[in-house]
């Protein structure tokens, strides 16, 4: 009688061992034959490295005292000195709160115009119409952010702007909105709708061109009208699209233009218009505080991809979808 004896079972390491080996060869037959692809992509991986991961070794300043003299490495270490005295600074908060609640109002207004432009344009069948509208929607996008300020500025003047003396030629006075700090939140945002929703309706163009065609026949032949077609085809193709916008426009919530605040900030609005970013420039360049200038950045770039993290898991739980 003779006694079979089964082979032990390999171990992990033995599996890995092929594993690993299979995917170098993939990648290595994958690079001999798209070596014109990876070659292109060569350029912007060394781009990023050089002006993205390598300035991150400089936020080390934001642990020193920082001296241009002694240099980056050089400068005597202070530890968390820097954040102590950056969290008990009484102007702290108001620059948190007015960031986050400019940001915020700016992601919330700016998410559902571009969807309703873009399945409008979607529904209109007259091409010149059509191209029309894009272009004038579009076309804003395209200017400086300087004349953008520049026009609304002159618009809103009270002496010679177009609403100035309209508010006088029914008896209002001279109203200076640009002076009030209750109206700066609503003019930024007003002009950044303005200027992104023609140039963000593409993207959800781009979405609604993607749609399978038999989808709308088979809703034609129910007998769906308009609106039910837009509720149960185009706004599910639209879904994953929106929801990636969602996760970047929270992932920057905390990183707001630094150039449209900074020009409609005057003294009079200074308690709705100074953020971080503003107060970034005045500390660390004007008052060359650069030590508390790099801490300020460090723990903003820290709570936007806290956001980031959060609501990218928060989307894949929910909807399903997420950057990775």
């Amino acid at each position: 009688m003779t006694l079979s004896v089964e082979p032990a079972p390999p171990t992990e390491a033995v599996i890995e061992q092929p594993r690993r080996a299979t995917s170098r060869s993939r990648f290595a037959r994958s690079l001999r034959r798209y070596w014109q692809l990876y070659l292109l992509l060569l350029l912007p991986i060394v781009w990023f490295i050089v002006f993205r991961y390598v300035p991150m070794a400089n936020a080390v300043i934001a642990f020193k005292n920082y001296n241009p003299i002694d240099g980056v490495w050089g400068s005597p270490w202070v530890g968390l000195d820097n954040f102590e005295r950056l969290f008990r600074n009484p102007v702290f908060p108001r620059l948190v709160a007015n960031t986050f609640i400019l940001a915020a109002y700016t992601l919330i207004a700016s998410l559902p115009l571009p969807i309703v432009l873009a399945l409008a344009l979607n529904e209109v069948r007259l091409r010149f119409f059509k191209r029309t509208v894009q272009l004038v929607t579009y076309a804003p996008y395209f200017i400086s952010t300087v004349v953008i300020v520049s026009m609304t500025i002159l618009l809103l003047s009270p002496r010679v702007g177009l609403l100035g003396r309209t508010f006088s030629f029914f008896g209002a006075g001279q109203v200076d909105l640009l002076a009030d700090a209750d109206f700066f939140r609503h003019i930024y945002v007003a002009t950044d709708l303005w200027t992104t929703t023609g140039y963000s309706a593409v993207i959800y163009l781009a979405a609604l061109a993607s749609v399978d065609v038999s989808l709308y026949e088979a809703a034609k032949i129910d007998g769906a009208s308009r609106l039910q077609k837009i509720r149960h085809v185009d706004l599910p193709a639209l879904m994953p699209t929106a929801t990636i916008i969602l996760i970047l426009g929270v992932g920057n919530i905390m990183a707001i233009g630094f150039e449209k605040a900074f020009l409609f900030q005057n003294a009079l609005n200074l308690s709705t218009s100074e953020i971080i970013p503003t107060y970034v420039y005045k500390t660390g360049i004007l008052n060359a505080n650069f030590s508390l200038g790099a801490t300020i950045g460090l723990f903003n770039a820290v709570i936007s991809l806290v956001l980031l993290l959060v609501v990218n898991t928060v989307s894949k739980r929910v909807t399903g979808s997420g950057l990775w």
